[in-house]
C-alpha cells in the first residue's frame, strides 16, 4: 500500500505535455459491486464526457489504498486526490460530521435531503477546508440498522450485553451504549471475520452494504431500526482542488452533480434488492417500533444542547 501510495503522489494529477489529460486518482473501501461504485465508475464517465477527454478520474476500490482514514491522510498529504468516505470516520478531522451520527436528528428522507441539499449541507461540505479536506457532494447510503448473528433485536433491551461493531466514530459508540450495547469500532474489511469468530455479536449498516458485504451469510437477523442517516461523502483533497482551473473545477463539480442525481435512483432499487435477497437467503427482518430507541438515546442530545453540535442539531430538526 505505501509503495502505491508513494507512485500515486509522483503522478497525482499528472498532466502530460503531450496528452495533457488531467488524472485524478480516487480510492475507496467498497466492493466493485456496490452501487455506490456504480456511482463513482458513472462520475468518472461524465468526467470524460464533460472535459472531451481533458480530465480522467481513476478509482481505485476495495481498499487497495488502505482503509477510509488512512485515505483520509493521504488526501491531506497529496498523495491521493479524491476519495469516498462515510461521513462517521471523518469525525476525527471534523468535529461538526458528528452530527450525521447522532440518531434519529432526520425526521424522514425528505427531512434529510432538505438538509444536505440546502445552506447546511454545503457548510458542512466544506468545513473540512482547514484541515485540507474539501467535500463535492453526497450519495446516498439510506439508512443504518442493527444486525445480529444469533439473537434479534426488536427493542434496545435485546441489545443489552452484546457488542456491536460500529464505525470509527466516538458518536456512534455513544449511541450503542446509550441502547444498552458496546460499541466496538472495527475496520469494515475485518467485519466478517469479526462476525464468524465471535469477536462481535452484530454490526449496523444499511441493506445494500449488508448485502454486498456477504455478511448476511453470518449474521442471521436484521433490524429496520433506522436509526441514523449517515452519508457518503466525496472529498477532493485542498492540495489538488486548489490547482486545479476554474475550468477544471468546473468539470470535476459538475460530474459530481451529475452522479449525486443517479446514485440515489441507484440507491433506491440497490435497497429493495439488497431486502429481497436477503431474505430468499434465510434473514429474518424485523421492523421495530423506532419510539423506543429514540427514547432511549435523547439523553445524547441533552448533554450536547448547549454545545456547537447541539446547535447545530437543534438547527437541523428546526428545518
Amino acid at each position: 500500500m505505501l509503495m502505491l501510495a508513494l507512485m500515486l503522489s509522483t503522478n497525482l494529477t499528472g498532466c502530460a505535455p503531450e496528452s495533457k489529460v488531467r488524472v485524478i486518482r480516487m480510492g475507496h473501501a467498497l466492493d466493485v459491486a456496490h452501487p455506490v461504485h456504480e456511482a463513482m465508475v458513472y462520475m468518472a464517465k461524465r468526467v470524460h464526457e464533460i472535459s472531451a477527454g481533458r480530465m480522467s478520474l481513476q478509482i481505485y476500490p476495495g481498499g487497495q489504498l488502505g482503509s477510509e482514514r488512512e485515505m483520509i491522510e493521504l488526501l491531506q498529504i497529496g498523495s491521493l486526490a479524491m476519495t469516498k468516505v462515510s461521513s462517521s470516520p471523518l469525525e476525527g478531522f471534523i468535529p461538526q460530521m458528528k452530527v450525521f451520527s447522532m440518531p434519529y436528528v432526520f425526521r424522514d428522507a425528505d427531512h434529510y435531503w432538505t438538509v444536505l441539499n440546502g445552506p447546511i449541507g454545503h457548510q458542512l461540505l466544506l468545513s473540512g477546508e482547514p484541515v485540507k479536506l474539501r467535500g463535492l457532494g453526497y450519495f446516498d447510503a439510506g439508512s443504518r440498522s442493527f444486525y445480529t448473528v444469533d439473537k434479534p433485536v426488536q427493542q434496545p433491551s435485546d441489545l443489552a450485553g452484546l457488542k456491536i461493531r460500529v464505525q470509527n466514530s466516538q458518536t456512534a459508540v455513544r449511541m450503542v451504549r446509550a441502547l444498552g450495547g458496546a460499541g466496538t469500532p472495527i475496520s469494515w474489511g475485518e467485519l466478517y471475520t469479526a462476525l464468524q469468530q465471535g469477536v462481535v455479536d452484530g454490526a449496523e449498516n444499511n441493506p445494500p452494504s449488508f448485502y454486498s458485504s456477504k455478511h448476511y451469510e453470518v449474521a442471521k437477523f436484521y433490524s429496520l431500526n433506522e436509526h441514523t442517516s449517515v452519508p457518503d461523502i466525496i472529498l477532493i483533497g485542498t492540495h489538488v482542488w486548489n490547482k486545479l482551473s476554474a475550468t477544471e473545477q468546473h468539470w470535476l463539480q459538475q460530474a459530481m452533480d451529475d452522479a449525486v442525481v443517479f446514485q440515489r435512483q441507484l440507491w433506491q432499487r440497490a435497497t429493495e434488492n439488497a431486502l429481497k435477497e436477503i431474505s430468499a437467503a434465510g434473514v429474518t427482518i424485523i421492523k421495530p417500533e423506532k419510539a423506543p430507541f429514540a427514547n432511549a438515546v435523547e439523553p445524547m442530545f441533552e448533554s450536547t444542547k448547549d454545545t456547537e453540535l447541539g446547535r447545530l442539531v437543534a438547527e437541523i430538526r428546526q428545518q
